[in-house]
């Protein structure tokens, strides 16, 4: 039995199941508010130099989430 090896995926061109295209990278800003699918609401804490989120969903809950941000979406900035 031969092992299994991981490969990508090759999609062709005319096939009705293509790979999804990725969105161009979002960006957030510290004190920004964000939902996340599973976590609900909190605000960007920290970001970090490769855009790494740190996120705080309050009672010192943090969360950091990697790129890219599929369950993550921007609320708005915060009120001064």
């Amino acid at each position: 039995m031969l092992p299994y090896r991981a490969t990508t995926r090759r999609h062709l061109s005319t096939s009705p199941f293509k790979a999804q295209v990725s969105d161009s990278l979002k960006s957030y800003e510290v004190g920004e508010r964000v939902s996340h699918d599973r976590e609900g609401l909190g605000r960007v804490h920290s970001v970090e130099t490769d855009g790494t989120v740190v996120i705080d969903f309050g009672a010192g809950r943090l969360l950091r989430v990697v790129a890219p941000f599929s369950k993550l979406h921007s609320l708005g900035q915060a009120d001064a």
